[in-house]
């Protein structure tokens, strides 16, 4: 029989639209219920087994029921009709009896299935707690024995003992009252007072080395003393040596330099005298020396034109030697060459000093068989300054004297007669050797008292005196301003390649107060690549972009415009201002040749330089065109009109005033700034 019989049966419910629940139910519905419910009550109050013996008993009468049916129906008697349907009931009675046991069956079997899930279902949870508890206790037993193994810092350094601790340290770091009763505590007032110690110790040792110092450089100064003592007193008996230190006059200092300088060149002993003049007349801190071997310089018998070997010359000395291998052609060469490049022992050291105590240091060579002056540069800085990327040839030896004067690029002699005496030795141009021997300027020359003319071609050049002197104070002028530009280009690139535009507070005048473009890269170009900008034509067609320039790349920006500008710096900066080529990315790409106001943004920084010079010397210059290029961006963009066909408000918003947002057919907008009413207007 099927468990669905064993179900629980709901009574009936009636129910009407807007009527209260009908809770009257017929007789035999409620006797229906009660049994249904009194069997599962039964089920709690009935022995199984009496029941076992209840179902076995049944179907032992069912059989035996159904045997005297079956033998009744055999006899086929008229009186067995009664008999039989009288069995027929009894049987009924018992298949009622047994489907009563069939329903107590299925419900024990159910109720017992129950049971048996509801204590599977707590086993598997004390399980469950159970692989839990395991695996907390693996975890505790992990971490006691990390804490076990655990070895801390402190153990490795050797602390004082406990008595020498609360005999010495403080009550303050001790606390005898909770360290002695607790180790923790105890360790830590320990490490305390360790550290306390250190540092006592390591101010000591401070104050140790600054007497140290003190003291060491006392006993230098005494052993200068000592060291100096002698010739002090040698001096004294020079009568008028005492006499030369008061009145500080250095003649015998001087009378040695000029000793040394008879061994000079005619060329470094002209520029030695007339520098030394010069110094001494109008430049106190101009400082000249002769440096180099002068034994080496008596040692040179011959003069320097008389030094030359001609190809026959050299023949002969080489048959003349003894029986030896013949050097390769090669060897030859180089070893002409090194003669013809031979350099004089003794170089004449000029020292110009700036106001800001930088020092310019100018070593000047003679080669001998050229017949030229060459010069080596050095900076030195009073402070140490940190070299930015974008600065790189500014201060370097190549770079720092190009083109003085205009077109003195040092890179070729300046002597005709050279060139054949290169033919002769294989040397293309002196450019080749200029890092080992020195830039042979022009104005190096006219220093030297030498003149090469080109239209009138002379046998010998002699150092001239007068020339030196007519060129002195002219060329140290533009020295000391070449450094002091440089110096300062220096240092504004520093702040440049981080994204800062310094503007001096007497130039503050010239922006308005709130721009808000940004420099956001400033970098070095190489001159290939300038040559290579389709924006820079102009320039390098007009002959303003050479390779003795500095070239830069500065990126200005605001929003999504950005401006990239080409910067071309004359060696003579300031004097001569940069040039600069723009290229406006926004809404396309917009130059010079496809917008006329590029074109008036390059005008207000090229050719209105004058109005951003600042106080003199205008060392200002380039930052001031830097920042009128972030301030003239912003009044390009805040006037350009709104495109209606785009919601959203306007990307760049107007906050500079103007008289007027365009002008003419052109449509140029107000790039020039007016102070101090602070509004923009045309030219």
């Amino acid at each position: 029989m099927s468990s669905d019989t064993s179900k629980k049966r709901k009574p009936k419910v009636i129910r009407t639209d807007g009527a209260p629940q009908e809770t009257k139910r017929s007789r035999a519905e409620t006797d229906q219920d009660v049994k249904y419910y009194s069997e599962e009550a039964e089920v709690e109050l009935r022995d199984p087994s009496k029941d076992y013996e209840l179902y076995k008993q049944t179907c032992q009468e069912l059989q035996r029921l159904m045997a005297e049916i079956q033998d009744l129906k055999s006899k086929g008697s008229k009186d067995s009709a009664g008999a039989i349907e009288e069995r027929r009931i009894q049987s009924c009675m018992h298949f009622m009896t047994l489907k009563k046991l069939n329903r107590l069956a299925h419900i024990r079997l159910k109720k017992g299935r129950d049971q048996t899930h509801e204590a599977k279902q707590k086993v598997d949870a004390y399980h469950l707690q159970l692989q839990n508890l395991l695996y907390e206790v693996m975890h505790l037993q992990k971490e006691i024995t990390k804490c076990l193994e655990f070895k801390s810092k402190h153990e490795e350094i050797e602390l004082v003992s406990v008595d020498e601790f609360y005999k010495e340290a403080p009550p303050e770091i001790s606390k005898p009252d909770i360290t002695l009763n607790e180790p923790h505590q105890q360790t830590l007032a320990r490490l305390d007072w360790e550290l306390e110690q250190r540092k006592r110790l390591a101010q000591k040792y401070k104050e140790c080395l600054a007497n140290k110092e003190k003291i060491l450089k006392e006993i230098e100064v005494k052993k200068e003393y000592l060291s100096s003592l002698q010739p002090r007193l040698n001096s004294i008996m020079q009568a008028s040596l005492p006499v030369q230190e008061y009145l500080f006059m250095p003649f015998d200092q001087a009378h040695k330099q000029y000793e040394t300088a008879r061994h000079l060149p005619p060329p470094l002993y002209v520029l030695f005298v007339q520098a030394n003049a010069y110094g001494q007349a109008c430049d106190k801190k101009l400082a000249v020396a002769i440096e180099g071997s002068v034994e080496e310089a008596k040692a040179l018998y011959k003069p320097p034109e008389d030094s030359q070997d001609d190809e026959s010359d050299s023949d002969a000395e080489e048959e003349q030697t003894t029986k030896r291998r013949r050097p390769t052609l090669g060897v030859q060469l180089d070893d002409k060459r090194k003669e013809m490049l031979k350099r004089h022992p003794l170089s004449v050291t000029i020292d110009l000093k700036c106001k800001d105590d930088s020092v310019l240091h100018l070593i000047f060579f003679y080669l001998m068989n050229l017949n030229v002056m060459t010069v080596k540069t050095k900076v030195t800085t009073a402070a140490e300054m940190t070299t930015p990327i974008s600065a790189g040839d500014l201060l370097s030896p190549g770079s720092l004297l190009n083109c003085l004067y205009p077109g003195d690029h040092g890179k070729r002699t300046p002597n005709p007669a050279n060139q054949f005496q290169f033919d002769k030795v294989g040397i293309l141009t002196l450019n080749d050797y200029v890092a080992e021997l020195g830039h042979p300027y022009v104005w190096v020359q006219k220093l030297g008292g030498l003149h090469f003319p080109k239209d009138q071609p002379q046998h010998t050049v002699s150092a001239d005196n007068s020339l030196s002197a007519s060129h002195m104070e002219m060329t140290m002028k533009l020295l000391r301003t070449r450094l002091q530009s440089r110096l300062a280009l220096h240092k504004q690139f520093a702040s440049l390649e981080h994204g800062i535009v310094p503007v001096s507070s007497e130039c503050q005048h010239l922006f308005p107060s709130k721009v808000v473009s940004r420099l956001v890269k400033w970098a070095a170009l190489p001159y290939e690549d300038y040559l290579e900008l389709s924006y820079t034509k102009d320039v390098v067609e007009a002959g303003l972009a050479e390779d003795t320039h500095l070239y830069y790349m500065a990126l200005v920006e605001r929003g999504t415009a950005k401006l990239q500008a080409a910067v071309v710096l004359n060696p003579g900066y300031s004097s001569m201002p940069p040039i600069v080529s723009l290229c406006l990315t926004w809404k396309g790409e917009k130059t010079n040749s496809n917008d006329d106001n590029i074109r008036a943004m390059e005008s207000e920084v090229n050719v209105c330089y004058r109005e951003l010079c600042g106080p003199r010397p205008g060392y200002q210059l380039l930052t001031n065109q830097l920042q009128r290029l972030c301030v003239v961006l912003d009044v390009y963009l805040e006037t350009e009109s709104h495109d209606t066909s785009v919601e959203g408000p306007k990307e760049f918003p107007q906050e500079k005033m103007c008289l007027r947002l365009v002008r003419g057919p052109s449509r140029m907008k107000p790039f020039k700034y007016n102070h101090p009413q602070g509004f923009f207007s045309h030219r």
